[in-house]
């Protein structure tokens, strides 16, 4: 299972003037800060490394081969094209997104969905 790494978390490059800390405290979601009396404390130079660094390794360990290639046929099993028979047009792998080309009212639509949004279909399912 993946484990998210500072969930909830959101940590910005900023100078801390009033005009940045008003617009930040606005932004919908942010409820609180992490330091002493609620006010955001500047990380080190090797704080910032450090968490990058691990967040670098993490996204190289988390690099998954993806079972698709162009041509493939596939079947749409999740979201609005769910049940549509499609044919990959491209793979983005750093989004582990696929661009399928779908039949909507007997034209070819492209649609770009996630990999987990698709599955392969045999040759019967996809001639059918």
């Amino acid at each position: 299972t993946k484990k998210r790494f500072l969930p909830s978390y959101v940590l910005i490059e900023m100078e801390m003037t009033k005009d940045a800390w008003h617009m930040v405290t606005n932004v919908p979601g942010v409820t609180n800060f992490v330091g002493p009396a609620r006010k955001p404390q500047p990380l080190g130079p090797g704080e910032v490394e450090h968490i990058l660094g691990h967040a670098d390794r993490r996204k190289s360990q988390e690099v998954e081969e993806i079972p698709y290639s162009e041509g493939d046929q596939v079947k749409v099993n999740d979201g609005a094209f769910k049940d549509f028979i499609g044919t990959v047009q491209e793979v983005i792998p750093e989004k582990r997104r696929l661009k399928i080309m779908v039949s909507i009212f007997g034209r070819g639509t492209p649609v770009e969905l996630d990999v987990l949004q698709v599955e392969t279909v045999d040759d019967s399912v996809a001639t059918g």
